[in-house]
């Protein structure tokens, strides 16, 4: 293991959905620490502005409902690079008009739920498929950004936080498959992480549900997921794979209703 096993030196990672929110502050992040980074994502103009600021990246147009642009991400960064060590699949479908159809299953249309499963696990497991030889030949790694929904149930979102539950699965399936061929596959699971998207998305007083069961003083940002995700990326976590990393402030770990047992013991009933 290099002296900071934390850095990226002679590196390069694919970054899908790195054009905004956890994707960009993980490029940056990466970029910072030596890595050469390929900024994947299908708002392409995006995706050139944050290449043009981190040296040597470049930028990548992606549709993950479509498998030839899928398979294309990963030869066109081994193409322009010469290899592959990290793929961090971060892209999701999780517009703010997307949340808005995301409810429960009595309520979902069958066309949402074909299309979060396209874009979501469908186009994942494209993009593994397509790395996973080209990581062989460096003991390369994948990481792939799931929700702590994935963990939990919810009133709401029931496509994606099961789209991201079958991450979780593929995740240990590739761990399995190919740890002993020198492949590591972890997952970081955000909870509420205050992205722009998301403050589009959520209003304030949805937002102030979750911040009540945080057991931080605030929601994460967006480049604490980026730590999260790096370091399962780095050599740092050579002895982790198969695992997911919880990320959300303590959001999952505690009993349902800690903010109204909080509230009680207080005195504030």
């Amino acid at each position: 293991m290099s002296a900071d096993a934390t850095r990226f030196d002679g590196k390069v990672a694919i970054i899908t959905g790195g054009a905004g929110g956890i994707g960009a502050a993980t490029a940056r992040l990466i970029s910072a620490r030596g890595g050469k980074v390929a900024v994947a994502d299908i708002m392409i103009d995006r995706a050139e502005g944050l290449a043009a600021e981190l040296p040597g990246a470049i930028a990548i147009h992606l549709d993950l409902e479509s498998e030839a642009s899928t398979e294309a991400m990963i030869a066109t960064t081994v193409q322009h690079f010469g290899r592959l060590d990290v793929l961090h699949n971060n892209a999701a479908l999780l517009g703010p008009d997307i949340a808005q159809q995301d409810g429960d299953v009595e309520h979902m249309a069958t066309a949402l739920w074909d299309r979060t499963y396209a874009v979501n696990v469908r186009g994942t497991m494209i993009a593994c498929r397509a790395a996973l030889p080209h990581l062989r030949e460096v003991r390369g790694n994948i990481v792939n950004t799931v929700s702590n929904l994935a963990l939990q149930g919810h009133l709401i979102q029931a496509a994606y936080s099961s789209s991201k539950a079958a991450i979780i699965q593929m995740t240990r399936a590739i761990a399995a498959s190919h740890g002993k061929l020198g492949v590591r596959c972890n997952a970081v699971a955000p909870g509420m992480t205050m992205t722009p998207a998301l403050r589009e998305a959520f209003p304030p007083a949805l937002r102030k549900v979750v911040e009540d069961e945080t057991l931080r003083e605030q929601l994460g940002d967006p480049e604490d997921i980026a730590e999260a995700a790096a370091f399962l990326a780095s050599d740092a976590a050579r002895n982790v794979t198969g695992q997911v990393l919880v990320c959300d402030g303590g959001g999952a770990s505690h009993v349902p209703g800690l903010a109204g047992f909080r509230s009680f013991f207080s005195g504030e009933h």
